[in-house]
């Protein structure tokens, strides 16, 4: 089961309730939770708001380290089948779509064939002449592939035009995952207002105080796990790129742009059911019957 949906919605508690109504065990498909110590800025689901529910996919990994699609789709195969072993139900909740979409259809965005020196090579173009000049480079390689990738991720540019370089192409691997998949939903002002207060209440926890944290552990604007929302903004007003105002703002205003790209992404998935939780508890009952039918 799935439970998918924009940032701020409430997905944890939703998953959380329905693993403790289904014998269930949550594996995390977002890819910053994956990091240990970024935890506010993600909206680390904490011990007392697990239940005592199993957790999977947080915390396994350090905040220098990268994490891929290709990776995530492994890791988590194995972990739906040592939980359907224990006769579990194995509940994937996370806003990342793209980890979600892999593991369902089976994608295959490029485990093998890395060469570490011309991802580096296209890394250094990229700070000379800029983002944008690599984008274009790929559109004119292949415009499909640069169609799917935003103009901003440099991670996501480099792996296209290696493949591109390297005469791959993305494969579509079998998948036999029997999905039951919910998208939470509310309407968009609530919903926005909802990631404004979330965003102020992240930086009144300290979210400034854990950026400078992890900068002084070594890490910086190019590591992965920085170039997160919430991370990368702290880090400009650390460097006096922007102000303190500014930075919230910037936040606020990229958590929700992210939330709107997240529900139209998510409507690009077949078989999902978009379920409205303005009414929280008639929306758990919604789910919970359309779960247990399919049971």
């Amino acid at each position: 089961m799935f439970i998918l949906g924009p940032t701020g919605v409430g997905k944890s508690k939703m998953a959380v309730d329905l693993a403790q109504k289904f014998n269930g065990e949550i594996i995390s498909a977002d890819s910053v939770q994956v990091f240990c110590n970024l935890d506010i800025g993600s909206a680390k689901i904490t011990k007392e708001e697990m239940q005592n529910v199993p957790h999977h996919c947080i915390d396994i990994l350090p905040p220098d380290a990268e994490f891929s699609v290709f990776e995530f789709v492994e890791m988590t195969k194995k972990k739906i089948e040592e939980i359907v072993s224990r006769h579990h139900l194995p509940i994937i909740v996370g806003g990342t779509g793209l980890y979600v979409k892999a593991l369902i259809l089976g994608y295959d965005f490029g485990g093998s064939g890395k060469k570490t020196e011309r991802r580096e090579e296209l890394r250094s173009i990229a700070k000379e002449k800029g983002l944008n000049f690599l984008y274009e480079k790929l559109v004119k390689m292949s415009p499909e592939m640069a169609e799917k990738i935003s103009r901003n991720d440099e991670k996501r540019i480099v792996r296209a035009i290696e493949i591109c370089e390297l005469g791959e192409k993305p494969k579509m691997n079998e998948s036999n995952i029997d999905a039951m998949i919910f998208s939470l939903d509310r309407e968009r002002s609530v919903l926005y207002d909802k990631i404004n207060k979330r965003v102020d209440k992240m930086i009144s926890d300290g979210l400034v105080d854990e950026v400078k944290g992890l900068l002084k552990k070594g890490l910086n604007e190019n590591n992965q796990s920085m170039k997160a929302i919430g991370y990368k903004e702290v880090v400009s007003y650390l460097k006096n790129e922007i102000s303190y105002d500014e930075m919230v703002e910037l936040i606020k205003k990229h958590s929700r742009n992210y939330a709107k790209r997240q529900l139209t992404f998510n409507r690009g998935i077949e078989g999902l059911t978009f379920i409205d939780v303005e009414n929280y508890e008639q929306a758990k009952k919604d789910i919970e019957k359309k779960v247990g039918e399919w049971l």
